[in-house]
């Protein structure tokens, strides 16, 4: 217990000392949510990557996909580390940073109201993010409460309470820059603790080769040995997840606003590499550890239900305490930078797309950073709330969050950065698709899984945004040229970075 508390006191001490580090950062609106634009690869790379990764898929989706999938769930991971970090970098990295700097942009509610010339627009896409940002962050909360009763036996609700004050103190005092420079502590935690908590449960199995043959003898409905095989019992519903779970960064807030505050080409390129690898890491291994899930010991109840939640932690529960401590912290490291990143993109819409234009038009920047920290403190308590007493489905609340705002945002979005054609109708109508399928889905429950219906709004927004756009009247053709203009400028890049043109 010792070593745990330790291990906990001075965690918490880095962060804090961090954030009171980064307040000259923060000392403006520009500062307090993108870093002044100036943010480096490395920072960057992990702030994207301990942003996309928390409790809930570490506790949750790993356990609970790795029940239902056996080592085939590593395919979520492989597929978070290519589609939602690889290829969402290149496609959508450079291309964010030159357009929203060139509409002076600071949030994904503004790039839409000036992409497209919509106040209303922007007012809208505000209360999605600021409504669906706070089920995610309360998801986050619960993904921690069966790890710290299993290590500390402590009441859930205090570690909710210390969780979301030593947060809301960093983020508040020192903004996007303490969030960045914790993430970047927070990364190299997790890199470091999921390596060793793999290699510790295997080696309580007696290896990974032994550990394979004890999860190959489980038996199954499909076929003999399908937990050990390639693609698991249910590839179908693991495409879903996949899907879900990578597609979706295309279209979360929190994590396009990590592209705002990219410096320069050179921190896209390195910053895209080191994204991956980490993804690779953390993501891929998190779904390997839970890929062992049905040799864990775990018991269904009576009527065939598992408690997801509480196998990652029965798995580590015979560890060595400092082995738990390091868990322990991992998990902590994941929480708190997604955490970071959740209240710091939901306080920043909301003042400067929904209070700004509509209640206090002439705010000047003192009053943004004030109005932007109390909202902070105020999405932090709104979200404590619901974790204390959490809803019947919480555990699928990261899904229904994820599949709400990347159902609405992502094809508005990702059109938005490469086609002149996308027309306003077209964006409302992504908006409702995403937000209708998502949330009806919740109540009426035709898509049997909140994970598939998430996936389905986000295919369905991408086919519905192009065929709207060709029905629904263009915007401006000179309003459109001006958006675009920015990326035809000429700029001199060294030789390395671009083929010379042959000479006649």
């Amino acid at each position: 217990m010792a070593v745990k508390i330790i291990l906990l006191i001075i965690f918490f001490a880095v962060m804090l000392g961090i954030g009171f580090y980064s307040r000259k950062h923060a000392t403006n609106v520009n500062g307090f949510v993108l870093g002044g634009r100036s943010v480096g690869p490395w920072l960057t790379a992990f702030a994207y990557g301990t942003s996309y990764f928390s409790a809930v898929v570490f506790v949750g989706y790993a356990g609970q996909f790795g029940y239902k999938y056996g080592l085939a769930s590593t395919w979520i991971g492989i597929g978070n580390a290519v589609l939602g970090s690889l290829l969402a970098w290149v496609v959508l990295g450079r291309r964010t940073r030159i357009m929203t700097k060139h509409l002076k942009s600071m949030t994904m509610p503004d790039f839409f109201g000036k992409r497209y010339d919509s106040k209303s627009l922007r007012v809208a896409a505000s209360m999605i993010a600021f409504v669906f940002l706070i089920p995610y962050t309360a998801s986050v909360y619960n993904g921690l409460s069966n790890l710290f009763g299993m290590a500390f036996d402590v009441d859930y609700r205090i570690c909710v309470i210390v969780m979301a004050v030593l947060t809301g103190v960093y983020v508040i005092v020192g903004g996007y820059m303490a969030t960045a420079l914790n993430d970047l502590v927070q990364g190299i935690i997790m890199l470091f603790g999921i390596v060793a908590v793999i290699a510790a449960v295997l080696s309580g199995h007696g290896g990974f080769i032994a550990a394979i043959k004890e999860l190959a003898q489980v038996p199954s409905d499909v076929m003999p040995g399908a937990y050990a095989s390639f693609f698991g019992p249910d590839p179908l519903n693991l495409l879903g997840v996949v899907i879900l779970t990578s597609l979706g960064t295309w279209g979360l807030p929190q994590m396009i606003q990590k592209f705002y505050a990219i410096k320069d080409e050179k921190s896209v390129h390195t910053g895209t590499i080191i994204s991956t690898l980490f993804a690779v890491v953390v993501s891929g291994g998190c779904y390997f550890l839970g890929g062992f899930s049905q040799i864990s010991g775990v018991q269904a109840a009576p009527d065939g239900s598992v408690a997801y939640d509480t196998i990652i932690p029965m798995m580590l529960s015979a560890l060595p305490d400092i082995l738990i401590g390091i868990v322990i912290v991992l998990v902590l490291s994941a929480s708190m930078s997604t955490l970071s990143s959740l209240v710091l993109t939901s306080s920043s819409t909301l003042t400067l797309d929904f209070i700004k234009p509509l209640f206090v038009k002439n705010m000047d920047d003192k009053k943004q950073l004030i109005w932007m920290r109390a909202l902070l403190a105020v999405f932090i308590i709104i979200s404590v709330v619901i974790a204390l007493d959490p809803p019947a489905f919480i555990a699928q609340l990261m899904g229904i969050s994820w599949g709400a705002l990347a159902g609405a945002f992502l094809a508005p979005f990702l059109y938005g950065l490469y086609w002149k054609g996308v027309t306003k109708a077209a964006v409302w109508a992504s908006f409702i698709c995403g937000i209708g399928i998502t949330v009806s889905n919740m109540f009426l429950k035709y898509i049997a899984s909140p994970i598939n219906a998430g996936a389905i709004a986000m295919v369905a927004g991408l086919v519905v945004v192009p065929i709207v756009s060709v029905l629904s009247p263009k915007m401006k053709r000179e309003e459109v040229d001006n958006i675009f203009e920015c990326l035809e400028e000429k700029v001199v890049v060294e030789q390395k970075m671009a083929l010379p043109k042959e000479e006649d």
